[in-house]
């Protein structure tokens, strides 16, 4: 009895028995009609009660947040779509502003050379192979072009057309050595041949040839085509002067030409069908 009575068992018995006792001096205190056991036992379990109410509480206000996996995907969809659109809607705004450009500057050229007629067209392919540059237009015999046809960008001179098929043609550019362009620099009025070499190629320059060893050709001078020969029109721009070298065979020197623009990543381009003078005495060295 004795070793029961200093046990582990009796003492939580102890402590039942309090918690029974406190529960009932507590449903005494604050009798009403109800029954002393329920009112003994609803003293007893009322913060378990309030307990389980705030844990259910908890988990209603959780689901009623709760947003199904189904519905995010369907709003990434909608998001994704109208991003798709959006970028869609800036490729055509980019496309339309570079054709406004090419047409405000195939504008002030016709005002300049009413004699030329124009096709406008675009680069849809270039030869990988052709350490020049060359590169296939959307446009041929169908929109009036034709062989040896002069292709420019705004005022400067890319190249000439080479091939042509019905509905595209192949342009040489102003950087391959078989293109012999008659030239001069604005400054000096200095006369020479414009052409290219595989060196100048690779960084998109080429060079005018032919000017004497004390030449007044200097950077910053501009070359234009001067009609020689009849296969470019006059004042066509090539380029601007970037230095003065001298020929590695003679006692000549020749002036490196940045051309005005970017022949190797160049997109949209125009080609003169006809202009005054176009044929008489033609000497490109078409191959």
């Amino acid at each position: 009895m004795r070793k029961f009575l200093h046990s582990i068992q009796f003492k939580i018995l102890l402590a039942v028995l309090a918690v029974l006792l406190a529960g009932g001096v507590t449903a005494a205190l604050t009798y009403n009609n109800a029954s002393p056991v329920s009112t003994v036992v609803g003293t007893i379990f009322e913060p378990l009660h309030r307990l389980t109410a705030k844990i259910s509480e908890s988990f209603a206000a959780l689901g009623g947040s709760f947003v199904s996996a189904d519905t995010y995907r369907a709003e990434n969809e909608e998001l994704r779509r109208q991003i798709e659109a959006y970028q869609n809607e800036l490729a055509d705004y980019e496309e339309m502003k570079r054709q406004n450009e090419q047409y405000e500057q195939l504008l002030q050229v016709r005002e300049q050379h009413p004699d030329q007629q124009y096709e406008t067209a675009i680069v849809i392919g270039r030869d990988t192979s052709d350490p020049f540059g060359g590169f296939m237009i959307n446009a041929g015999s169908t929109s009036g072009i034709s062989v040896n046809d002069p292709v420019i960008s705004g005022s400067y001179l890319v190249g000439i057309v080479t091939e042509v098929q019905p509905t595209y043609s192949k342009v040489r550019t102003i950087l391959d050595p078989k293109i012999d362009i008659s030239a001069y620099e604005i400054r000096t009025r200095e006369e020479g041949i414009a052409s290219g070499t595989s060196e100048l190629a690779a960084a998109g320059l080429c060079r005018l040839t032919g000017l004497t060893a004390d030449t007044a050709v200097s950077p910053g001078g501009v070359v234009y085509t001067s009609g020689v020969g009849g296969v470019f029109p006059r004042d066509l721009i090539l380029g601007t002067v970037t230095e003065i070298r001298s020929s590695e065979s003679d006692i000549s020197s020749y002036a490196v030409i940045q051309p005005g623009v970017d022949i190797l990543s160049i997109q949209d381009v125009t080609v003169i069908t006809s202009f005054d003078g176009q044929g008489s005495n033609a000497a490109q060295t078409e191959e």
